[in-house]
């Protein structure tokens, strides 16, 4: 196993930048996610630290070795693609055992690695068969099992799961967890699904125009996202954004108007803000109820989906594009809302989020109760 360390990795095609000034430490046996839109960088990340990409700024060690001129091929690294990439003529065992036997390994010991490889990966009785005889989930198997054999110090991922149906995903999610908690070997995995990110990591990296957004555990950037972009990204369905004013602020509270006159409260730490500053305030679907004291929001029904045990209401408010998601519990009545009816919606103080006009967070006070 091996720890990877970034300092001010920079990439470059002529005068376009891909990557500006990356600092990042993937720790030794640590499951790390990178995620973020289409043309973040992040697989052109993962790539410099494969090799496949030269770095035109800033130093990359892995286990602690500056390996910016060192070939693929001696990082000590292992890649699974997308694509399978699996030789169609070759059944299993030879498609996992061929980069051994170009290695020059003994027989017996590439033996002893393909075996063990496809008992981890539950493959073992398919390794007479040929790739095309496999389902897409067999057939990554067969991919992570190349790998492997390897035995690297570090393992990386470029979206492997995004070729597999959604049912097919969920199944591998649960395996790759299973493969690194038996292997133990650093992991970097890169995917644009961000569910994938919070159920596999350890700790994600969160990637905007070539920039590190955040870094942190699921967790953390769940309940305390650094800005807008991180608590618009994180979290599925993705948080309500509302405008609003600053109506007074202290270390413990703020006040806030939006676009109807409507106050609200919010704990956070607002010290830093001035009335009148124009503010963006943030509220998960899962976090809203229906009905209460304070906080209330008086909106009507546009269209209700109801998933059995999640119903989700989708509510217009004034000044926004696209109504407000509510997600509430299937029962409680909540599965029988209907399109129009009139819903006094509830906005916890204490799960609420405000950003300035920089888009940077206030500080919450309190984690907001998770139940629905």
């Amino acid at each position: 196993m091996a720890d990877v360390l970034l300092s001010g990795v920079a990439k470059a095609y002529g005068e376009t930048k891909i990557l500006h000034g990356v600092d990042l430490e993937i720790r030794d046996g640590e499951f790390m996610v990178f995620v973020g839109p289409s043309g973040c960088g992040k697989s052109t990340l993962l790539r410099t630290i494969a090799g496949l990409e030269e770095i035109t700024g800033g130093e990359l060690r892995i286990g602690g070795v500056l390996v910016n001129d060192v070939p693929p091929a001696e990082r000590g690294i292992a890649m699974v693609f997308q694509s399978y990439a699996l030789y169609p003529h070759m059944n299993l065992y030879d498609n996992m055992a061929f980069g051994l036997k170009l290695a020059k390994v003994p027989k017996h010991e590439i033996d002893g690695a393909v075996r063990n490889a496809a008992k981890i990966l539950h493959i073992e009785h398919l390794l007479d068969r040929k790739p095309k005889d496999l389902s897409g989930g067999q057939r990554q198997r067969v991919a992570i099992g190349r790998a492997i054999v390897r035995k690297p110090e570090v393992f990386l991922f470029d979206e492997p799961l995004s070729n597999l149906d959604a049912a097919l995903r969920v199944r591998m999610r649960y395996e790759f967890a299973k493969l690194h908690e038996e292997l133990k070997t650093t992991m970097v995995y890169v995917t644009h699904d961000q569910v994938e990110a919070m159920t596999l990591a350890d700790r994600i990296v969160v990637l905007s125009a070539g920039r590190i957004e955040q870094v942190g555990t699921p967790l953390e950037l769940y309940e305390h996202p650094d800005n807008l972009f991180v608590a618009g990204f994180i979290g599925s369905p993705k948080m309500n954004f509302l405008a609003a004013e600053l109506v007074r602020g202290s270390a413990s509270d703020a006040e806030v108007r939006l676009a109807d006159g409507s106050t609200l409260l919010a704990r956070v730490d607002a010290s830093r803000a001035s009335p009148g500053d124009q503010l963006t305030l943030g509220v998960r679907p899962e976090h809203i109820r229906i009905g209460g004291d304070i906080n209330l929001l008086h909106s009507t029904v546009a269209f209700v989906e109801s998933l059995g045990g999640t119903t989700f209401a989708y509510c217009p408010y004034p000044g926004l594009e696209e109504p407000l998601t509510c997600q509430f519990e299937g029962r409680n009545g909540c599965d029988r809302l209907r399109s129009g009816d009139a819903l006094q919606l509830h906005l916890p103080p204490e799960a609420l989020y405000l950003f300035d006009a920089q888009g940077r967070a206030l500080r919450r006070q309190a984690a907001p109760e998770l139940s629905a």
